[in-house]
């Protein structure tokens, strides 16, 4: 089959080709499309993930709080706090260290409670008493006293400085100790939950300060004969800030151990429950740790 050249079908199918090709090499080498200033909310799910890092490492250095939710504000989503604890479970299973996880940890416990908290430290602070302090003894100079001038007097004479009188340094009182956040936990309550709405063998762990306040950031430690998992509280600031959970199987005795010490739990295994009806189902524990 022979083309007919002065077929017009043809020459708007050439001409509409030659259009295309024309457009994209202007569109794509001679004059791409650049974004200035565009939102990020358009970022890809990635990208979103490292401007909340950057988010996050920003306010822990300036601890500004409201700009750091303006900030999160710019990416559209809508729960900020679900999502950094998202991104934070995330990367946590990804086997990212928890010291690079602690900014977004940290920064969804603050927006979740409304104030700046004190940041975590993996140091124990060094113990607070302070020695008296002797102080320096301040001599008070006597005012020249001036004699009345006569010619006999010789100019800008000064008569004796009077001697300092004595001063007895008073040593100021000593600070009384107080708790920091490295104080040890103790375990206050071991609590069987019969709730049928809640998954079956859930271990629930909740820390308290000494002022009954959550506590963000602990590692907790589960073992049992086969295996061993790491957590940390904090990480579901919509349950609490200083809560964690985890998953237990029946026939099974875990262990339960803070990093920070203080407490040990041997011998955790799932309770058993009844409903309404009599028929028996697999309940969960509660336990809570608070400071002195």
């Amino acid at each position: 089959m022979k083309l007919d050249p002065h077929n017009p079908i043809l020459h708007f199918a050439l001409a509409l080709l030659t259009g295309l090709v024309l457009g994209l090499v202007y569109s794509w080498k001679l004059s791409p499309v650049t974004y200035v200033d565009a939102n990020p909310s358009i970022l890809r799910a990635d990208f979103k993930d490292q401007y909340r890092l950057a988010i996050a490492a920003s306010y822990v250095s300036t601890r500004d709080i409201n700009r750091a939710r303006a900030r999160l504000d710019l990416l559209g989503d809508a729960d900020p706090v679900a999502e950094l604890s998202a991104q934070a479970q995330r990367m946590l299973a990804a086997g990212e260290t928890f010291e690079r996880v602690r900014p977004i940890a940290q920064l969804a416990t603050d927006l979740q409670q409304g104030f700046v908290s004190i940041p975590f430290t993996s140091t124990p602070p060094a113990s607070v008493a302070d020695t008296p302090i002797a102080e320096t003894p301040f001599i008070e100079e006597m005012v020249a006293t001036e004699t009345p001038f006569t010619e006999s007097t010789p100019l800008f004479e000064q008569t004796p400085l009077a001697p300092p009188p004595d001063f007895t340094a008073t040593p100021r009182p000593t600070l009384t100790a107080v708790p920091g956040p490295q104080a040890p936990f103790s375990l206050v309550g071991q609590d069987t939950i019969c709730d049928p709405t809640l998954k079956d063998g859930l271990l629930q762990i909740l820390l308290m300060d000494g002022r009954r306040r959550q506590v963000a950031g602990i590692k907790i430690i589960v073992t049992w004969a086969n295996g061993e998992s790491h957590f940390f509280t904090g990480l579901k600031p919509e349950l609490g800030n200083g809560y964690a959970d985890f998953l237990m199987k029946e026939g099974i005795a875990y262990s339960v151990r803070l990093e920070q010490g203080g407490s040990f739990v041997p011998n955790i295994a799932t309770p058993t429950c009844t409903d309404a009806n009599g028929a028996s189902y697999t309940g969960g524990l509660l336990l809570t740790f608070q400071q002195p």
